[in-house]
């Protein structure tokens, strides 16, 4: 039977470090797609990805074992990526921090997720969506990636990113916004370039 997440680290920290190991497989490849997708530098991804994993050696024995082992190990990973950018931009975090979180996408419906969805495969192709995700900040781009990439529940998000589980609702709903705002926009001027070649 394949242990825990959560299991592995309690070995770990009581001295078997193939446990330790067997984490960085079932982690590796997920967390460079994450951190690559925020930052979108290969050689930053892969250095973000080996510190954390050196946090996780390091901190291994701070791990509250009431908690999931995922989010952990993606708020260490996302507090990289935000450093990382933080320096290479110099973005006024606070600028969409700071917000209350209250507004009328509070209330997300079940079915937000299936629009989002919707919306991704009628974009033309990686190439598209990658540019779509590029026009959120940051923060916007995180909660997306990891609910809709990674898999993340808003609750799990909330934790990731040590916010109120409504802030992230409504920060998610303001992001799906974007997007069709963005995609809208790009299928509108395409149809108006044929409509012209036409």
């Amino acid at each position: 039977m394949t242990e825990t997440d959560e299991k592995l680290v309690q070995n770990f920290v009581e001295g078997d470090d193939k446990a330790l190991a067997q984490l960085i497989d079932r982690y590796l490849n997920p967390l460079y797609n994450f951190v690559f997708q925020l930052t979108r530098d290969g050689q930053v991804a892969e250095d973000i990805v080996q510190e954390t994993f050196v946090k996780v050696w390091k901190h291994a024995g701070s791990f509250d074992a009431k908690k999931k082992f995922s989010t952990w190990i993606y708020a260490i990973a996302k507090n990289a990526s935000y450093d990382f950018l933080k320096k290479k931009k110099a973005i006024p975090f606070s600028a969409f921090e700071n917000e209350d979180g209250s507004s009328v996408w509070e209330n997300i419906e079940d079915g937000a997720s299936l629009c989002a969805e919707a919306l991704l495969r009628k974009m033309d192709d990686v190439k598209d969506a990658q540019e779509f995700l590029d026009t959120l900040s940051p923060q916007l781009k995180t909660i997306f990636l990891l609910h809709h990439v990674q898999g993340f529940s808003l609750v799990e998000v909330a934790e990731i990113l040590g916010s109120p589980t409504n802030t992230i609702k409504s920060k998610y709903r303001r992001a799906l916004l974007l997007l069709r705002q963005q995609f809208s926009s790009k299928r509108a001027l395409k149809e108006a370039k044929t409509a012209v070649k036409g």
